[in-house]
Formats: structure tokens, sequence, C-alpha cells
């Protein structure tokens, strides 16, 4: 009798163990199914936000392709240009049209769309591009050089206002993703930041009496007109890693950039370019 009680007792025990495994499994696969619904809305809510973020930057991408010069004002879309509009060559201070009719097309990777136009500069407007740099290195070498670091700051100021213009530039004509576009502006903006304290930089070096009789020293001076090729990859960048510290250490620069995508380099242009030298002279007071 108690024997039969006891097995009754088991089996009852184990039924509701048996219950109770059920009644978990069915939890968790509730629990499985809201996490993959939960899974699903967020990925559906990460392509709808990606979605209107390339909507709204529908305006920014024509505003590119209908500036002739890259101003770095607002430019109204427009789709009805017969044709891309042509890089400039900035010469002396002044933005001008290459007289040259040979051209390279700079096609937005995502669309395949030409968004502007590179004319192969002419020799003669590269011979006035280096007497133009070689006729103001004297002004400019004679310049404060705390007055040259007063320019950089303001060129920092500058690219931090326009850092997300630069950053769609870069986005259409070389491909990057916006992030990466700002990554590539800010780690240039981070060597422009460096030439601000160009004072403590180019400080030279002396030594008195290093043998006898004998005095050593260092004196850092400009070298002239300088030159930069820039590749493809980094539009922002690497211009950046060039002409500021050349610029502030008194030379005078000629940038190459890429044919790719030259317009970075451009809207750079048009943030340092001084209309006259009663700016500079403002800035030395």
């Amino acid at each position: 009798m108690v024997s039969r009680q006891r097995r009754e007792t088991n089996h009852q025990h184990k039924r509701t163990i048996k219950k109770e495994t059920e009644s978990d499994g069915l939890l968790n696969e509730g629990k499985e199914e809201r996490l993959a619904l939960l899974k699903a809305t967020r990925k559906q809510h990460g392509r709808n936000q990606r979605a209107r973020n390339l909507k709204a930057l529908k305006p920014s991408i024509f505003a590119l392709r209908s500036s002739y010069c890259f101003s770095t004002g607002a430019a109204e879309p427009s789709s009805s240009l017969p044709s891309p509009p042509r890089v400039p060559n900035l010469i002396g201070g002044k933005f001008a049209d290459s007289q040259s009719s040979s051209t390279i097309d700079v096609i937005n990777p995502a669309t395949q769309e030409a968004v502007s136009r590179v004319p192969l500069t002419t020799n003669e407007e590269f011979r006035a591009a280096v007497s133009a740099a070689k006729q103001a290195f004297p002004a400019w070498r004679n310049t404060p050089l705390t007055t040259r670091q007063r320019v950089m700051l303001k060129l920092q100021e500058l690219i931090r206002r326009d850092i997300d213009k630069l950053a769609m530039n870069i986005t259409t004509e070389q491909g990057k993703t916006l992030k990466d576009a700002h990554g590539d502006v800010f780690r240039g903006l981070e060597v422009v930041e460096h030439a601000c304290g160009m004072a403590t930089l180019q400080m030279g070096e002396y030594v008195p009496n290093v043998s006898n009789g004998i005095d050593t020293f260092s004196i850092r001076e400009p070298l002239g007109v300088c030159a930069g090729i820039c590749p493809f990859n980094f539009p922002a960048m690497i211009p950046l890693w060039m002409f500021p510290v050349a610029v502030t250490c008194g030379n005078t620069f000629i940038l190459k950039p890429s044919e790719k995508d030259p317009g970075a380099s451009i809207i750079l242009a048009e943030l340092v370019r001084r209309r006259d030298r009663g700016e500079i002279e403002r800035l030395s007071r």
C-alpha cells in the first residue's frame, strides 16, 4: 500500500515537472519571437532613417552641381544645367576658368553622374600660378608669425562652420560614407589647429661653447614656393596636411588636388582666400 502511494506521488511529481518544462519552453519560444520581432523592427527603422537622410541630402548634392565655384554659400537645387560646372583655378587670389578645352569628368560613384569637369590646366596657366606664388612670397614671409597664426585660427573656425558641406562634397565625389567623410575633414582640421601654435614650433636653437670659442645656433626660415600633389583617397585631409603648415611657416603654396575629387580643395581654397592686403593688416593689429 505504501509502495503504491509512493509510485502515485512520483508520477504526479513527474507530470508537474513536465508541465513546468513545457511552460518554460513556451515562454522561451515567446521570448525568442519577441526578440526576433524587436530586431526586425529596429532594422526596418534603420532603413527608414537612412532613406530619410539620403532624401534630405539630395538638395545638397544638386547645390554642389549648380555652383560654378563650389561656393560656401547656399545654392538652390537645379537639374536644368546643360552640363556640369567646370572647376576653376585659383591664381593670384582670384578664381578663373582655365582656357583649356580638354576636361576630365568628376563622377559620383553612387549615381555615375558627372558632378563637375576638371580642365587640364595649360602650361601658361601653370607658369602664371608659379609666378603669382613667387611674387607673393616676399610680403608673406615678412608678415609677422603671430599674424599668420591668426589666419590659421580663422581658417579652423571656417572649416568647423562648413564641415558638413565639405563632408557632403567628399561623399558626392569620392564615395565615402558621411561619417568617414567627416573623419577625413576632422583629421585635416587637427593639423590646422597644430599650425596655430607655430610660434613655438619655429623657434631656433642656440648652444654656447660647444668647443673652444665655438657657439652653434640654428634659425628656421621659410623656403619659398612649395607645392603639393594630392591623391584621391583623402580629398580634405591630405591638402590640410600640406598647405596650412607650409603657409604658417611663411611659404607660399601651389596645390594640385586629385582630378577625381577636387571639390573639397576648391572649398578650402575659398576659405583661405584673402581679397586684399588690408585684411591681413587688420589681423596683425
